[in-house]
Formats: C-alpha cells, sequence, structure tokens
C-alpha cells in the first residue's frame, strides 16, 4: 500500500534563497524542495509535517567540486590515511628527504608515494634522484610536485619503467611529459586495490566534512588508469561522483565506444592541451623568465582539439580540455571557432563543453567561450597559493604576466558560466575559503562577488556537470534537496563596488545574505549535510 510523501520542514534556521532571502523556513518532501518562506506559514501550509528546529543555523546549497583527482587526494589526507609521506608545508629540500627517510624506516609498501612539494621558495632547490636513493635507499619513490605536471622518483623507479630516453627525462632533475607519465603509472600500479579503496573512501569523507555533496573526478589515461576510474563510479557513497575521462578522439563513433568502456560522463576534465607553470610545462607564447629558451610543453595542437571537439558535439557529449598557458588557450580558441564554422554555434553551445583551469584567457577569447556556451571550470585556490607580485606565477613568467592570470571578473563579465573546483589534491577542498580567495584574488579588480563565487561553488557547478534544470545548486522550489546545515555568524551583503553594495543591500533587490568572507574571518562549521535526501555528513 502506498502513503503520502513524508515531509520535513525545517524552521528557526536562515535560508539562502534568493526567491525569499529573508526565510527562515524550508519544507523538503521526497528530496525536494517544496516550499521556503517564515516559520509561521510553513507550519500552516505544512501542518502534518515533521519539525526540524534549526536553532538559528544558516542553510544553504551543498557545493560541487568541479575538479578533483579523489585517490591522489585520499593518498594525501594523512590523518585518516598514513598511505603516503606528508609532503606539505615543508620548508626546504633536507626536510622533505628527512620526511621520505622517516617514512621509508616505518613503512614496507611496495612504493613510497608522496604529493605536494613546492621547491619555489626553498634555498637548496628541488630534491635529485641521488638524493631520494639516499634517503630511501634502494626503495621506489614517487613524490609528485604540487602541481602534478611533474615529479621527483627514486632509480629503483626509474628502472622498472625504463625511463630513460622518454620525452621530459633527466637522470637527476624531476622528470615531466611521458617520463613523468611512465613512472606515475608504475607508482599507481604498486598500489593495492585495498590502498586504493581506502584512499578514496578517506579523500570522499574528506570532502563531505566540508559540506561538499558531490564532486566532478578528471581521470585519463595518464592520471590513475581506467581500473581505479571505474572502481571510484562503482563506489556506493553520499559523496555524488560525476566522472570525466581525459582522452581524446577523432570519431563520433569513437567518442561513443570510449564512453561504454570507461564508463565515464563526459570525455575531458584533464585532457591535456598542456601541463602546469610551476613545473614550466604550461604552453606559454614568450618564453619562462626564469627558463629562457622554455616556451612550456605541447600535447595537442589545434587540429587534434578540433577533432576531438568536433566528435564529442557530433555525438552530443561533453567534452573539455585541461588548458592553462596563453599558447595553449589560443589553440583552444581557434579550435572552437573551427568547429562552430563546421557544425553551427547552437550545436556547439547544446553540449556544455569545458575548460578547466584556463588560468590564461582574456576578455576577448573570454567571450568566445560565452558565445559559444564553453564553461570555465576554475580553481580560486591556485591565485591564492601562487599569485600576486612576489608569488610563483610572478618568478615562472614576470609580474606583469602573472598579474593577468585567473582573471574571474573578466571573464564573468562576458557572461562565460564560472564553476569553482579545487583539483585536490594540488589545492585542499575547502569551498569557504576556496570563496574566501575568489573574492579576495591578488590582483586588484580580478575578484568577484560573493554571490557570484557563492553561485559558481554550487549552480554553476551543477551547470557544468550537465545540469541545466536552472534548479539544482539552489534552494528554490522544486530543487533536489542537496544543502548544509553551518554554524555561521553574522551574515552579510557585500560587493567589490559601491554602487553595486548599495543595491545589493536594498530590501528590493532581493539579495540573500552570506557569511562573512573578509580575510581572517573564521569558516562556518558544518552540522550536517543532505544529498536528494540521503544523509552526506553528520557532525
Amino acid at each position: 500500500m502506498s502513503s503520502a510523501p513524508r515531509t520535513r520542514l525545517l524552521v528557526g534556521g536562515r535560508i539562502y534563497s534568493s526567491s525569499a532571502p529573508d526565510a527562515t523556513a524550508m519544507a523538503v518532501t521526497d528530496g525536494h524542495v517544496v516550499w521556503v518562506g517564515q516559520d509561521r506559514p510553513g507550519r500552516a501550509l505544512h501542518p502534518d509535517a515533521e519539525i526540524v528546529d534549526l536553532d538559528g543555523l544558516f542553510v544553504a546549497p551543498g557545493f560541487v567540486d568541479t575538479h578533483m583527482h579523489v585517490t591522489a587526494q585520499g593518498l594525501t589526507v594523512t590523518d585518516r590515511n598514513p598511505l603516503a609521506v606528508d609532503l606539505a608545508d615543508l620548508g626546504s629540500c633536507a626536510e622533505l628527504l628527512r620526511r621520505v627517510a622517516e617514512f621509508a624506516a616505518t613503512h614496507d609498501d611496495a612504493v613510497i608515494w608522496g604529493q605536494g612539494w613546492d621547491e619555489t621558495t626553498w634555498p637548496d632547490g628541488a630534491p635529485t634522484t641521488a638524493a631520494l636513493d639516499a634517503a630511501a635507499p634502494g626503495r621506489a619513490v614517487y613524490l609528485a610536485r604540487v602541481d602534478a605536471h611533474s615529479a621527483v622518483a627514486s632509480t629503483a623507479l626509474r628502472r622498472a619503467v625504463q625511463a630513460t630516453g622518454l620525452d621530459g627525462y633527466h637522470p637527476e632533475r624531476p622528470l615531466t611529459a611521458a617520463a613523468h607519465h611512465a613512472v606515475r603509472a608504475a607508482a599507481h600500479a604498486a598500489l593495492t586495490p585495498q590502498q586504493r579503496a581506502a584512499a578514496r573512501a578517506a579523500a570522499l569523507d574528506d570532502a563531505a566534512a566540508h559540506g561538499i555533496v558531490a564532486v566532478h573526478e578528471c581521470g585519463g589515461p595518464d592520471i590513475f588508469g581506467v581500473d581505479d576510474f571505474t572502481e571510484l563510479l562503482a563506489l556506493d557513497h553520499p559523496v555524488q561522483v560525476r566522472g570525466y575521462w581525459g582522452q581524446a578522439v577523432t570519431t563520433e563513433g569513437q567518442a561513443r565506444a570510449v564512453l561504454a568502456d570507461t564508463g565515464a560522463h563526459a570525455l575531458g576534465g584533464d585532457l591535456f592541451v598542456d601541463g602546469a607553470f610551476g613545473s614550466r610545462t604550461a604552453w606559454v607564447s614568450e618564453p619562462y623568465l626564469d627558463a629562457p629558451g622554455c616556451c612550456g610543453r605541447t600535447y595537442l595542437d589545434v587540429e587534434a582539439i578540433a577533432a576531438h571537439l568536433r566528435a564529442c558535439t557530433v555525438a552530443g557529449v561533453q567534452a573539455g580540455f585541461h588548458v592553462i598557458g596563453d599558447a595553449a588557450t589560443a589553440a583552444v580558441i581557434a579550435a572552437i571557432e573551427q568547429v562552430a564554422a563546421d557544425l553551427g554555434g547552437p550545436a556547439v553551445a547544446s553540449c556544455g563543453h569545458r575548460l578547466e583551469h584556463v588560468e590564461s584567457v582574456t576578455a576577448a577569447q573570454a567571450q568566445v567561450l560565452a558565445r559559444y556556451g564553453i564553461l570555465a571550470s576554475m580553481q580560486p585556490g591556485f591565485d591564492a597559493a601562487w599569485g600576486g607580485p612576489s608569488g610563483m606565477y610572478a618568478q615562472r613568467l614576470g609580474a606583469e604576466r602573472a598579474a593577468v592570470l585567473n582573471d574571474f571578473a573578466a571573464i564573468a563579465a562576458t557572461g562565460t558560466s564560472l564553476a569553482f573546483g579545487s583539483d585536490a589534491p594540488v589545492t585542499a577542498p575547502r569551498p569557504w575559503a576556496m570563496l574566501r580567495a575568489a573574492v579576495h584574488h591578488r590582483t586588484e579588480g580580478s575578484g568577484i562577488s560573493p554571490r557570484a563565487a557563492f553561485a559558481a561553488a554550487t549552480r554553476g557547478a551543477w551547470r557544468a556537470g550537465g545540469v541545466r534544470d536552472g534548479l539544482a545548486g539552489t534552494l528554490e522550489p522544486g530543487a533536489p534537496a542537496s544543502y548544509a546545515l553551518w554554524e555561521a555568524g553574522e551574515l552579510v551583503i557585500s560587493a567589490p563596488k559601491d554602487g553595486v553594495q548599495r543595491w545589493s543591500t536594498d530590501p528590493r533587490s532581493r539579495v540573500a545574505p552570506l557569511p562573512d568572507l573578509s580575510p581572517g574571518t573564521a569558516d562556518p562549521v558544518l552540522v550536517r549535510s543532505v544529498h536528494r535526501g540521503r544523509v552526506v555528513y553528520e557532525r
């Protein structure tokens, strides 16, 4: 026998809803928001509902991280899962080598794994192969740089894959390109299924504990391999996973076959056009300031980019590319315009293709993205970590070129849809810190409002994941009930310009307030989160 749908009425809170910015109550039925408003009308309209007293908690849509490498992130969650050596917050190469030696003395795993070292400010530079061998004699060691586009590897690991002679090989310095991909694949293969499973659980549990209800896994042949990817997509976890597979195709049939073989939802994510600034593998039009003659790496040219984009568009499949340097961006823009000329702009726009990172886009290029419905999946944590006049970007490119990177304001001004993520383990999946970084960009004028940043981490993130109903990522009637309850202080309305600020605080603007994202303010504390009726996290 059937029964009437069960309704839960949340009262006494502060609900983030543009349709009712002063709402204190929200009704949820069968995993969907059905009403938002004030407590008294809510009780009258839903007399049989289960009442949940929020006691002043802030209720907002759950966060979505649009770019993550789940297993790799799980290996770095050392407080939950000591599978890897902790390389965070190191001040020198000597300190890194001490940590490796200590880890090697207490772990007998087939491979010693590490992620996150950054030599930019070290007085003794990056580790060498000889130094790594001395720290862990005879052991297979793989230590990825923070951007994951280069790594140091011990002699034992190098010999196992015969890396000598591969593109990006050097006997002592960090490996890049094909040499790096080879040793990374060998390091991955040395992890047991149990270690991979533990890492995945640790990463998703950690994301859930910070208000994230869904993540986009960016896998590929040169990331963690197809076995790890399919295992992750088959995992039953309250955090929803959407899978992106970074493998280039040239025909509609090939696109469909790759989707069928991998179980991926789309063919993009980390489909590399180039590398990263920190490893000097991002494809730039002028040489790196600190490496004259070096313009980075090119993995896909305009024709290869266009072929993949065309095949996916004809198949009706969302495509995407990893693009960071200005030359890489120019190549992608040329390919987009070429495919749009062949198939028509509406055909391209209908797929919601996306670019990952897209750090070096100009306003004119962003207008092309907007014209063809290309979404920008970006990481505000990059600017927080490496921006500014003395940061890594400035060291690699010079202050002038560095100052125009990750210009969220200019991109958003063209109408290009923004979606935010962490690229974990490159930066930690900490949504409130991410929003703060987007608002307080290190270059004046490049930041966006808290409201726009919050939208990019919720509504925009769902749109980047192919959900275009206009409701996902909101708390409007009809939206999926994906929300988080937070202990938060005073809620405020802020905007980057005085005129906008005055309009935003006018009650007629119907702008809902958010927690204060000023520098130095404390993050809200998560109490509970729910995704489509399923509890994701409970304190």
